[in-house]
């Protein structure tokens, strides 16, 4: 029996703002609304543990900013607005630097769009000043020590755990919920979206116990194979739908920091244990893979076990869960993962 389909994002904030009996929502200006949480103020201060230390908060923030990739939705699913928060500069099919799931989220709470952060190269440390937060969110990202305290002077920082870009998603949510006041919610937020993915995983039950690597390859040098290792929230989440982490995914991840690394085409028998790929590009890349006298003999490659993400789709910018995309994506990539994983030799 096919699960009923995962709650929209609206369903998932309601269904959040009962769990933790809360009423308000963010002004559309961009600040948090005037005396929200009172049970969060008086959390204040609060300290939060990070790769560089420790920070803390002395008071409620009203004013919140965001760098990079997604740390605006925790935020926003939780009722606040940023007054700023990173571009999309991945997955923005209008190209207007909002991605859907946030787009329809602002819609919701009759907010306009905040500051967009160009972080095309480097992040805007001038902007993120412009905004004048009270904190600047940062969980899940990559931030140098430099960064880091750069940002630290403009107001206190939140930044990943562990190593860069290594945040759960659930760590994202705790990290960025505490700060702005909010960590009841947040773990609200957690469970809803737990609840979702269970009902997701109960509908695909093929994708049990196989075993998927996430790759990426580069078509103008098949010399190797890239792939994400387990400190990336790609490769992690496909072990929350029941999936295994294949060998050389787990060998590699044990020998390093990096999110991301490569094996050479040379050795691709090490793959050989891999049932379903999951990277980005199209059928014509496929055909590419399945052509090459190496990366061809690898047996998902040959079965054409791979689910395609298309290059800058919606759909490839959600491969990285976050609080908002993940309602918004969760059908449409377990298909995809499905019907790659029906191909298994």
């Amino acid at each position: 029996m096919r699960a009923s389909r995962p709650m929209s994002i609206a369903a998932s904030a309601a269904l959040l703002l009962a769990l933790v009996g809360c009423s308000q929502s963010a002004g559309s200006d961009g600040t948090a609304p005037s005396g929200s949480s009172t049970a969060g103020a008086a959390a204040f201060p609060v300290t939060i543990e990070h790769a560089f230390g420790e920070t803390t908060i002395p008071e409620q923030p009203e004013r919140v900013a965001t760098v990079a990739w997604s740390n605006g939705e925790v935020p926003l699913a939780l009722g606040v607005v940023p007054v700023g928060m990173a571009k999309a500069n991945y997955g923005d099919e209008d190209k207007d630097g909002v991605l859907p799931w946030v787009q329809d989220r602002l819609d919701e709470l009759g907010a306009k769009t905040p500051v967009l952060f160009d972080e095309t190269d480097s992040i805007d440390f001038e902007a993120v000043a412009d905004t004048k937060p009270d904190v600047i969110l940062a969980a899940y990202s990559g931030l140098s020590k430099s960064d880091y305290e750069t940002l630290s002077k403009i107001a206190p920082t939140v930044a990943y755990p562990g190593v860069p870009w290594g945040a759960t998603l659930d760590e994202m949510i705790e990290m960025n919920s505490t700060a702005i006041g909010k960590k009841a919610e947040g773990e609200a937020l957690i469970a809803s979206l737990d609840e979702q993915v269970a009902e997701g995983v109960a509908a695909h039950p093929d994708l049990e116990g196989k075993s998927v690597m996430w790759a990426y390859f580069d078509p103008s040098d098949l010399s190797s194979v890239g792939f994400y290792t387990t400190h990336d929230t790609r490769p992690l989440f496909m072990q929350e739908l029941g999936m295994t982490t294949p060998k050389v995914v787990s060998d590699a991840t044990a020998k390093t920091d990096e999110f991301y690394t490569t094996v050479s085409a040379e050795d691709v028998d090490a793959l050989a244990d891999v049932d379903v790929i999951v990277t980005y590009g199209d059928a014509k890349l496929l055909q590419q893979l399945q052509a090459d006298p190496l990366i061809g003999k690898i047996p998902a490659i040959k079965n054409g076990s791979v689910a395609l993400l298309a290059n800058d789709s919606s759909l490839a910018g959600a491969a990285n869960p976050s609080p908002l995309s993940l309602p918004w994506s969760l059908d449409q990539y377990l298909a995809l993962l499905d019907t790659a994983a029906s191909k298994v030799g």
